[in-house]
């Protein structure tokens, strides 16, 4: 079976930046819905009418896979508004009460600094700004069931970063 839109593609990869320093690897498969919210629309258009077997070796600017990085993303709050312990690298689902009402609620808020007033946070993806090079391999390809395509995802959005509902 090929890949199409609404199927299920098992993959494997190694996500590295453009100078070749490896981000993520995977090699063990995991399942993604083709047509759903678990890939990037840069990885579903670069896999269609591939099959299991394929290599695909991907090289992915900002705009193709995280966004630029936006420093209008980028909230100086106060330490008074967060729970303890607070660690640089947690990560909110929107801001607490007492922070700016101006920031987008539905995104996720990576802690980048803590100081003894205030915290920094930041609500651009983690890898935005950056050109990734990504190694895929199609390991199987089935259809979807109508659960999967009804919820518009296998459960394993590794390729997006969203708020969760």
């Amino acid at each position: 079976m090929k890949v199409t839109p609404s199927c299920v593609v098992s993959l494997s990869w190694t996500l590295k930046d453009s100078t070749g320093n490896v981000l993520d690897q995977c090699d063990e498969p995991v399942e993604f819905l083709v047509g759903g919210s678990d890939l990037l629309a840069s990885i579903e258009q670069a896999l269609q009418g591939h099959e299991a077997g394929d290599r695909l070796d991907l090289h992915l600017e900002p705009d193709q896979a995280f966004g630029q990085f936006d420093d209008r993303l980028i909230f100086l709050e106060p330490r008074s508004a967060f729970p303890e312990p607070l660690e640089v690298g947690m990560v909110f689902e929107g801001l607490p009460p007492g922070c700016s009402p101006s920031a987008p609620r539905d995104r996720l808020y990576f802690v980048s600094d803590i100081y003894p007033e205030h915290v920094v946070l930041d609500a651009n993806h983690p890898l935005a700004g950056m050109a990734l090079r990504l190694a895929l391999r199609i390991h199987a390809v089935r259809e979807a069931s109508a659960e999967e395509v009804g919820r518009g995802s296998t459960g394993a959005g590794f390729f997006q970063l969203r708020v969760q509902r």
